[in-house]
């Protein structure tokens, strides 16, 4: 009973067999992928290391002009400004050594530089200054941003403290000022700051560690504290850092 095996199904099955070895394709493992990457690796950097060339790049100088706009709010009459136009104007142009003029079409006070600007920085001093002028500060104090270095402007909205509204919203603009402005003065003194109240925003002028005691002090008064309290609170603190320095 011996079966006879047919050569031509064998030879065909070796034929399939081949061409099923053919389509697989070998896939290397990720340790001879990543040992190869690392041989490239070291073969590039045998190489010698390419020096790269910083950048060079040339004082700013007055020739190059550059201008800065101070918008000037649209509700608010041009008046303070005209007014106060020759106490502005004289101090950006015969200390900072820049131009300034008042367009009237985009009510912008625009202030460039020009060949006789000595320091690029002035400029930034000059729009601080007519945007304190600006946000309600008095000529005279807004100066004090051109003789010193390390005064600054912060403004926030009392609404930003608390969320008030209506009646609630005028009784903490009323503490914050007190009776006559008795409360905005004695924190201005205490903190040695100026201080604009303009609706619901509060801007503060003054060095940073006396800014961080008054706008401390406002919050307080916006949250509900008693001006007796906040008036002792920051006393207490004025009296340490006077200590300090």
């Amino acid at each position: 009973m011996d079966i006879e095996k047919n050569p031509a199904t064998d030879s065909g099955a070796v034929a399939e067999s081949k061409d099923d070895t053919d389509s697989f394709t070998v896939v290397k493992s990720k340790k001879t992928q990543k040992r190869k990457h690392e041989e490239d690796g070291a073969g590039m950097d045998t190489q010698e290391p390419v020096a790269s060339k910083r950048p060079q790049f040339p004082p700013i100088s007055g020739d190059q002009l550059r201008t800065r706009c101070v918008r000037f709010p649209f509700p608010l009459t041009d008046t303070p400004l005209k007014e106060n136009w020759l106490k502005i104007f004289t101090p950006i142009v015969e200390n900072l050594q820049l131009q300034v003029r008042f367009n009237l079409k985009t009510r912008n006070v625009e202030i460039k530089t020009c060949k006789e600007t000595q320091d690029i920085g002035s400029l930034t001093k000059a729009s601080d200054f007519v945007k304190a002028f600006v946000l309600g500060f008095q000529v005279e104090d807004a100066l004090a941003l051109i003789r010193l270095d390390e005064l600054f402007l912060e403004t926030f909205d009392i609404t930003d403290v608390k969320p008030l509204k209506g009646d609630h919203l005028s009784r903490a603009i009323g503490r914050i000022a007190g009776k006559g402005g008795k409360t905005k003065f004695t924190i201005e003194n205490v903190t040695k700051t100026r201080i604009v109240l303009a609706d619901t925003k509060v801007h503060i002028l003054g060095s940073f560690q006396n800014i961080k005691m008054a706008r401390t002090a406002i919050c307080n008064l916006i949250l509900g504290s008693p001006p007796s309290k906040v008036y002792g609170n920051i006393r207490v603190v004025a009296s340490r850092t006077a200590e300090r320095f």
